[in-house]
């Protein structure tokens, strides 16, 4: 797992380089997840529910970003019906339930056992004792740091 943490790491810090930065600023949140390429439902959702200014704004925020994988896992047409703009307010619900104030890096909570409060002020159940579990979902990939905060990859989608 340390392997493929330092893989997207590195891919991630490489993105601005790529593209012509010799001196490489450090990608906000929604740019950090379009730039890995494994969060296209996630960025999708962020548009539809008119949050991208919000996680492109100072923070610093923490967010579980579950991967396309993940939201592919949900009952067939889940994803569907939450983009139709009907459902904003729901999906809006459901993404601020992956997102907390402040940058919490794994070192903050190994060892510990705790229920944040997220932005929409429902609370995750965090087990960071043996790995990290995040309300039944598993922490694959931790600490990719982004110029407003921290992301951490999980393998499902949170619901409140």
């Amino acid at each position: 797992m340390l392997n493929i943490r330092r893989f997207f790491l590195t891919v991630a810090a490489m993105v601005p380089i790529a593209f012509g930065s010799s001196l490489a600023k450090a990608q906000d949140i929604v740019d950090t997840a379009i730039a890995a390429g494994q969060f296209g439902t996630l960025v999708a959702a962020v548009q539809a529910a008119d949050l991208v200014d919000t996680l492109k704004s100072e923070g610093p925020f923490t967010v579980f970003a579950p991967t396309d994988a993940a939201f592919a896992a949900l009952p067939k047409g889940t994803v569907e019906s939450l983009l139709k703009p009907e459902n904003k307010a729901k999906l809006a619900a459901i993404l601020t339930h992956h997102v907390l104030s402040g940058a919490v890096p794994s070192k903050a909570i190994a060892g510990k056992k705790l229920s944040p409060k997220t932005v929409n002020g429902t609370s995750l159940n965090i087990d960071a004792t043996n790995g990290v579990m995040v309300s039944g979902a598993k922490v694959v990939i931790a600490d990719v740091k982004a110029s407003n905060g921290i992301i951490h990859v999980i393998d499902k989608v949170l619901l409140p």
